[in-house]
């Protein structure tokens, strides 16, 4: 499975742009989204769920202690 780092030097930008354009938080020109958008489907990329864990304020991760 692909890393996003693989992304960014495929369609030949920076990791950030990629988060960028894969979470829509920032503006990205047409043809930059175009050439993410191809290196996700040719190197079969999937977002890492504990990554995205990390970063967001919820896990969505619950415990039960006896």
């Amino acid at each position: 499975m692909a890393k996003i780092h693989e992304v960014a030097k495929a369609a030949g930008v920076s990791i950030s742009t990629v988060s960028y354009a894969l979470s829509g938080k920032r503006t990205i020109s047409a043809e930059t989204r175009r050439r993410i958008e191809l290196a996700v489907r040719e190197l079969d990329y999937r977002p890492n769920a504990g990554a995205r864990m990390l970063a967001g304020r919820r896990t969505n991760i619950f415990a039960v202690t006896e």
